[in-house]
């Protein structure tokens, strides 16, 4: 039904577009074509353009040229569809500019992402105006920059734009067109998908999520896979380039001339680069194969067996296969035991065979001082973190008061707590966590003065932590990711509990004494209305429980940059704590009001593990 609008021909892209132009739609080798056209109102009412939402990913879309003697409000109209188009350079969409801002306009300079599509009207004339104004507006999801990399707004951030039309031989034309691509949330996620750059950071590979077309680039015209390796080969993010490394030599580009990267018959993926590399040692060759491996890994559907870098004259510079790629990252193992708060208190432990069919799951307390048999046996744990060799603990009491590092492979006393919360459970000491660098993060609740701490190295004095942009916000749960460069924070601003992510600095070097800092907290889960649970996940993803605006609490993975992923668990329902490891084999493990501790093992449904169990964790 047609609404009235005060504004002069005003029409709301809202994320369904009103077929307006022939579109060509290439499936594989078929060419099956569609078409539909309808006339565009210059006056009066809003009228709904419908997107194209639910369009499959693998579908080309094409625009079509501007009619002889187009109106502008057509002109308008037909450059936005076109941006969408998968023409080679957006020749369609420059179509629609005049000849020097179709020559200038360089769409793949950044993408803004709308989420609820384009509102575009005219606004008339100005004084002395060579045409007519029109004004694009929406509500602002994020912008894509020059280095594919992802950036959630903040929410409510309008977007606002003009295009100026002006006559050239006598046809409408824009003159002044966005700065780059403007895309609705469906557009966008129809043209574009996420992919990990690997950068490394203290010996280890860190994922750097971006995002590149899904098929050839219009500009490039470079293949995903060459799209991927062009983005690391510009290095990392803006956010997280301070506080990682490349082993590429500044200057580094592929051979000129490289549209596509193919696997041979053996899976080994040939990667020719310039003459930066020519001279590189063998120990750095093999650093940047690896990167190159960890990068391009995702994108193939069958296993890489290896990396092969070539020099400027196509001769082999050095290869690495995926063993060699994963001892030079420092991958580590996966997880021998998983871990909870069993009914009694006690912090406990097992281990969980997703390939055995013996479901008789068998906890035993952990080792060291927290073991009955140890001579502590009044001491209740209300939350714990264990450090990636599986050897020291971080507990916090159940009041929720001290937090106590002890070590798992000797008996003895319970140690002097090391941190005392100010205040008191459930405003006490919140889940601790470590780091890769064996650092412990803890978060003091404390309503009056809230504070984050790391202990370094497990053992030595907790330092207070400064966290740019709390902006008085208070930490109630945290997880320091598996590479150690990254913080996920739920902070709590009045009613409101938002996640963020920011980025550890440690600016002077190794080191106890290095000052540390948490930087640039960025929105983690933008979309979710209200988070309630989190865990780090593979590929430096973020498995989220919270609901979102209008819709049911669900578990969801989100990429680090907070941009959301598809997948989502099934039937995630009543969690308030999750875990999960880099080892996608091993099973994500939840607290369920129900039925306590449950864990749902890969491709199969939730099962229960320990009815009265709480607080589950993988180390880490």
């Amino acid at each position: 039904m047609a609404q009235v609008d005060a504004e002069p021909a005003r029409v709301r892209r809202d994320g369904r577009r009103r077929w307006r132009t022939v579109r060509a739609y290439a499936f594989g080798a078929a060419g099956l074509l569609l078409a539909g056209c309808a006339s565009m109102p210059d006056h009066g009412e809003i009228r709904e353009v419908k997107a194209s939402q639910g369009v499959d990913s693998q579908v080309r879309v094409f625009g079509v040229p501007p009619a002889d003697k187009a109106g502008p409000a057509d002109i308008v109209d037909g450059f936005l569809e076109a941006m969408t188009s998968d023409d080679p350079q957006l020749q369609t969409a420059r179509k629609y500019l005049t000849e020097e801002a179709a020559k200038n306009w360089k769409p793949g300079s950044a993408v803004t992402v709308l989420s609820a599509g384009i509102d575009r009207f005219s606004v008339g004339n100005e004084k002395d105006a060579p045409g007519p104004r029109w004004k694009m507006t929406g509500k602002k999801l994020a912008t894509v920059d020059e280095r594919s990399a992802y950036q959630p707004e903040p929410a409510g951030r309008r977007y606002e734009e003009y295009l100026q039309l002006v006559q050239e031989n006598k046809q409408w034309r824009i003159a002044t067109p966005p700065s780059g691509l403007v895309l609705s949330e469906s557009d966008f996620q129809r043209i574009y998908m996420p992919v990990n750059k690997y950068y490394f950071a203290g010996g280890a590979l860190v994922a750097d999520p971006v995002y590149v077309r899904q098929r050839s680039d219009p500009d490039s015209r470079m293949d995903p896979t060459t799209q991927t390796v062009q983005s690391l080969l510009a290095g990392p993010s803006k956010w997280l380039g301070p506080v990682v490394t490349s082993s590429f030599p500044t200057g580094t580009e592929l051979r000129e001339g490289t549209k596509s990267l193919t696997y041979d018959g053996q899976n080994v993926l040939k990667v020719p680069l310039n003459d930066k590399v020519d001279n590189v040692a063998q120990p750095q060759c093999e650093k940047m194969a690896a990167q190159l491996m960890y990068t391009v890994q995702d994108l193939t559907s069958s296993r890489m067996a290896r990396v092969e870098l070539l020099r400027s004259d196509r001769s082999s510079l050095c290869s690495v296969t995926e063993p060699t790629a994963a001892g030079i990252a420092h991958r580590p193992q996966g997880p021998e035991y998983q871990y909870y708060v069993d009914g009694e208190g006690r912090f406990v432990r097992m281990k969980l065979d997703v390939t055995s069919e013996d479901q008789q799951y068998r906890p035993e307390p952990v080792p060291g001082p927290l073991s009955p048999s140890a001579g502590n046996p009044g001491f209740k744990v209300g939350s714990a973190a264990v450090s990636y060799d599986e050897k020291r603990a971080a507990v916090v009491s159940e009041d929720g008061h001290g937090l106590y590092l002890v070590n798992l492979t000797t008996a003895g006393p319970m140690p002097q707590p090391v941190l005392t919360g100010k205040g008191a459970k459930p405003n006490g000491l919140g889940t601790p966590s470590w780091d890769a660098a064996g650092d412990v993060w803890i978060a003091d609740q404390d309503q009056a003065n809230p504070a984050l701490y790391r202990v370094p190295g497990g053992t030595g004095i907790p330092q207070k932590i400064d966290v740019a942009g709390l902006d008085g916000g208070r930490i109630t749960a945290l997880k320091a990711s598996p590479d150690g460069v990254r913080i996920a924070l739920l902070v709590q601003s009045g009613n409101s509990k938002n996640l963020y992510i920011g980025r550890i600095e440690r600016p002077g070097g190794k080191g106890d004494a290095a000052p540390v800092s948490v930087r640039e907290l960025r929105p983690a889960a933008p979309q979710m209305a209200s988070v309630t649970a989190l865990s780090w996940a593979p590929r430096g993803r973020l498995l989220v429980v919270g609901r979102e605006n209008g819709g049911v609490v669900q578990a969801r993975y989100m990429l680090a940059d907070g941009s959301m992923v598809a997948a989502s668990l099934p039937g995630a329902t009543g969690l308030d704590a999750v875990a999960a490891t880099e080892d996608e084999k091993k099973p994500v493990v939840a607290h369920s009001d129900e039925d306590g501790i449950v864990w749902l093992p890969p491709g199969a449904q939730w099962r229960t593990v320990a009815p009265g169990g709480r607080a589950p964790v993988y180390p880490g």
